[in-house]
C-alpha cells in the first residue's frame, strides 16, 4: 500500500536522523535539563514522603491475609519481615511510571520547542509555521493525554504479574503516550489544525509503532531503578544514570517524531500544491551538509 510504503520510509529516515543528532553536543546539553528537574522533583518526593509511602506499604502487605496463611504453612510469623524488605520494591515500582511521565512532560515543555528549532534551522527553514497550536493548549494536551496514561498504568497493574504482559502493556501505554504527545508537539508550530488531523490520521500506526519502540527502550532505565543494587553503595550513581537514560531516549523519540512530522508535513504541502513548499531532492545522501553525517538514502514518499 502507498501510505504504508511511505509510512516506513518516513519511520526508517527518521530514525537514523534522529540517532545521528543524539550525538550532537547541543542535545547532549538538553537532555541534562530533564536530569535537573527530575532529581530534584524525586528528591524533594522522597525528602518527605519516603518513609511515609514504604511505611504505609510495609503496613498494606502485612494485612494480606492470604500472604500470613502462606507464612503459617511453613511455621513461620515472617510477614513483618517480608513486608519490610518488599514495601521498598512495591513503592518504587508505583513511582517510576510517574517519574517517566515527568520526565515526558519536562521534555515536551522544555527540550522538544528546542530540538524543533534546531531540526527546523538544518532542515526546513522554508516551511511555514503556521501556528496551530498554542502553548497553553500544547500544555493542557499534554497534562491530559499524562493523566490518562497513568490511569491506564494503575489499572493495568495487576496484568503486570503476568510474565508476557509485563513485557506488552506497559510499552504498549508508554507507545500510545509517547505518539499522542510528541507528534502534536512536533507539529505544535508549523501544522495548521487542519494539517494536524489530516498527518495524525494518516499516519497513526507508523506513529503509534514509533511510540511502542520508544517504550521498548525506555525499559532499560526501569530495570535500573527497580534492581536491588539501587539499595546498594550504588544508588547514588544509578538513579542519575538511569533517569540521564530516560532523558536520553526521551530526547532520541522526540527527535524521531520531529524528523517523522515535519517531513510529512513538507510532504502534505507539496501535494496539496502550496507555494513556497521546496521540492524534496532525491540526493544520495538524505543529511545535507549542515547536518554533518552522511545516512543512506531513504527517499520521500510519493
Amino acid at each position: 500500500m502507498p501510505l504504508a510504503s511511505a509510512g516506513s520510509r518516513l519511520m526508517f529516515d527518521a530514525f537514523w536522523r534522529a540517532a545521528a543528532y543524539c550525538f550532537r553536543p547541543r542535545v547532549m546539553l538538553l537532555s541534562v535539563l530533564p536530569l535537573i528537574v527530575m532529581l530534584a522533583a524525586l528528591g524533594g518526593w522522597s525528602y518527605f514522603f519516603w518513609s511515609g509511602a514504604v511505611a504505609t506499604m510495609q503496613h498494606w502487605v502485612e494485612t494480606i491475609g492470604w500472604l500470613r496463611t502462606v507464612f503459617s504453612w511453613f511455621g513461620s510469623s515472617g510477614t513483618e519481615g517480608f513486608a519490610a524488605g518488599i514495601a521498598p520494591f512495591v513503592v518504587l515500582i508505583l513511582i517510576t511510571p510517574v517519574a517517566a511521565v515527568v520526565a515526558l512532560l519536562v521534555i515536551a515543555l522544555l527540550m522538544t520547542p528546542a530540538l524543533v528549532n534546531m531540526v527546523t534551522e538544518q532542515r526546513f527553514a522554508q516551511l511555514e509555521k503556521k501556528k496551530g497550536m498554542g502553548l497553553v493548549t500544547s500544555v493542557l494536551w499534554a497534562l491530559s493525554t499524562s493523566v490518562v496514561a497513568i490511569v491506564a498504568f494503575v489499572i493495568t497493574m495487576p496484568l503486570w504479574l503476568i510474565p508476557p504482559l509485563v513485557l506488552i502493556v506497559p510499552p504498549v501505554i508508554w507507545g500510545w503516550l509517547t505518539y499522542r504527545v510528541m507528534s502534536v508537539d512536533a507539529l505544535a508550530d508549523h501544522a495548521s489544525k487542519a494539517e494536524r488531523d489530516t498527518l495524525l490520521q494518516r499516519y497513526r500506526w507508523p506513529l503509534l509503532l514509533m511510540g511502542i519502540i520508544s517504550g521498548y527502550i525506555g525499559i532499560a532505565p526501569s530495570v535500573v531503578w527497580a534492581s536491588g543494587m539501587v539499595f546498594t553503595i550504588g544508588f547514588v550513581v544509578l538513579i542519575p544514570i538511569a533517569v540521564w537514560i530516560y532523558a536520553i531516549t526521551f530526547a532520541f523519540s522526540s527527535l524521531w517524531f520531529i524528523h517523522f512530522c515535519l517531513a510529512a508535513l513538507q510532504q502534505l504541502r507539496i501535494e496539496n500544491g502550496e507555494p513556497g513548499v521546496p521540492l524534496p531532492v532525491n540526493d544520495p545522501v538524505v543529511l545535507g551538509r549542515t547536518d554533518g553525517v552522511l545516512l543512506p538514502e531513504a527517499g520521500e514518499p510519493k
